[in-house]
């Protein structure tokens, strides 16, 4: 190729009307050049000056565009001789080897542990509407009020508060959260016990990670949320799952190791809605104190109980220090605000505050900042109890449809609480019922793919109705009572 036929070559793909920045056409079309092998390795290129003059452009454009391709390797500049293109053959870059391979080598793959994570992955791609469980109605979140907050912290904005957070999280949240759940929940902490996490999946991993070795043994209920079981198998920890009974985890007749730590949801059992009652409570305390086992309290969604107050923690009847209580505020604010907490016990604070920052390196202060002024000025309060009433009434019109359509037949559980009941299917294949759903526009999960048991595994529907606006709730569920009754219900 000839100096003049390269500029020929070059002035057919760039554009003056094509909007894009001369420099960055140019720079694509060499680039091309090169790597298609219409400029060999070793060709010297014109000078700067030249091809500028014979494309029509600014000669600083040809040197910005010859230097960013140096930079990248394409090219070479040998001083007092000129621009030459680089030799990129593989034979350069590739190391030495006796012989040629007779065969192309296996394309790399996913290890056994990254294999099971995306094999038992059940993250569903629709997370809103009938009857799409765990979501909470993100539509009646107070937007002006987090507006206002917003531009307050952002007109004011530090330079320290766009780095990354300290251990811990921000001083002013870890003191809000502390007051609410003192108050709300009967947690007993100090603003130095709580640390800001992404959420649920990320207080566990942390949790594990600094309290096991790989091999030990934990103990999760039966069934239990399947992101969590997942998150412990994926550390090559031993999974005990335990069942649940009327009163809650049941680890009577369990054998084994005993467990590094026990996770539990005490206040409403996820996703079957018992209580964990009080006898319960204390015993599986002194379970934890008998055999030197943490005992993990997953608080999800304990704010939002109907009819009677909201039950108190596990944390609050602690007084050893074995109890490591997390919660999100997903659902009691919106999902994507990915924030959460754990209060850990006093003499873990300071590991699980420093564990964080040095595994995840956090951030978000101003989003932190935002929610901190959010619970200190009465905002989250008065959210959760307005969206209790909302959610309340939306709970009763789900009730009134399931024996609109199906009297007594079907069997209720778990609807006393939390964001979602489940509706009872025995004797069917709640699986195939909840694909045969989706396909019919409905969102559902199916209740026995919560069992790490099979054997144990209940059939039945998790129905979410947080996120269904009242009057929509009797037409969607019309609509599921059409699939059901296909499969016999």
């Amino acid at each position: 190729m000839t100096t003049i036929a390269l500029s020929d070559w070059l002035l057919a793909r760039i554009s003056r009307e094509d909007g894009a920045p001369l420099h960055r056409q140019l720079h694509e079309a060499l680039l091309a050049a090169v790597l298609e092998g219409e400029l060999p390795a070793g060709r010297k290129l014109p000078s700067s000056r030249l091809l500028a003059r014979e494309l029509g452009v600014a000669r600083n454009t040809v040197i910005d565009v010859y230097e960013t391709l140096a930079a990248q390797g394409c090219l070479e500049t040998r001083h007092g001789s000129g621009t030459y293109v680089a030799d990129l053959s593989a034979e350069r870059l590739a190391p030495p080897s006796p012989s040629a391979p007779e065969a192309a080598p296996p394309a790399p793959k996913l290890s056994a542990r990254g294999e099971a994570v995306v094999k038992g992955a059940r993250v569903f791609p629709r997370q809103w509407g009938a009857f799409m469980p765990g979501v909470p109605d993100v539509t009646e979140f107070p937007t002006r009020i987090w507006a206002r907050l917003h531009n307050r912290h952002w007109n004011r904005a530090a330079p320290e508060r766009l780095s990354y957070a300290p251990a811990g999280g921000l001083p002013a949240l870890r003191v809000a959260l502390a007051e609410h759940l003192r108050t709300a929940r009967g947690v007993r902490c100090e603003p130095g016990q709580i640390v800001i996490t992404t959420g649920i999946h990320q207080s566990i991993d942390l949790t594990a990670r600094l309290l096991t070795d790989p091999g030990d043994t934990v103990w999760l209920e039966d069934p239990c949320y399947w992101g969590l079981r997942h998150s412990v198998q994926s550390l090559g920890l031993k999974l005990r799952p335990v069942l649940v009974d009327a009163e809650g985890l049941n680890w009577s007749g369990t054998r084994g190791p005993a467990p590094r730590f026990i996770v539990a949801t005490p206040s409403h059992q996820y996703p079957l809605g018992m209580v964990m009652t009080l006898p319960r409570r204390q015993a599986l305390l002194e379970q934890a104190r008998t055999h030197g086992s943490w005992i993990v309290e997953d608080d999800y969604d304990s704010e939002f109980r109907y009819g009677t107050r909201p039950i108190t923690s596990l944390q609050g009847l602690d007084r050893d220090g074995l109890v490591i209580y997390v919660g999100s505020l997903s659902k009691t604010l919106f999902p994507g605000l990915r924030l959460g907490y754990i209060v850990a016990p006093p003499g873990l604070a300071s590991a699980f505050a420093e564990g964080v920052a040095e595994l995840y390196r956090e951030g978000q202060l101003q989003q932190q900042a935002m929610l901190a002024d959010f619970i200190a000025e009465g905002h989250f309060a008065a959210h959760i109890r307005r969206m209790r009433g909302l959610y309340s009434r939306r709970r009763q019109a789900l009730l009134e449809a399931i024996r609109a359509e199906f009297g007594e037949t079907l069997p209720v559980m778990g609807d006393n609480a939390g964001l979602h009941l489940i509706l009872g299917l025995p004797g069917l294949e709640d699986k195939a019922i909840a694909q045969a759903s989706v396909e019919a526009g409905i969102a559902t999960r199916p209740l026995s793919g919560y069992y790490h048991s099979p054997g144990a595994a209940q059939s039945g529907l998790l129905l979410g109705y947080a996120c269904v606006k009242e009057e929509a709730i009797a037409p969607a569920f019309a609509t599921l009572a059409e699939v059901l009754r296909k499969f016999g219900a």
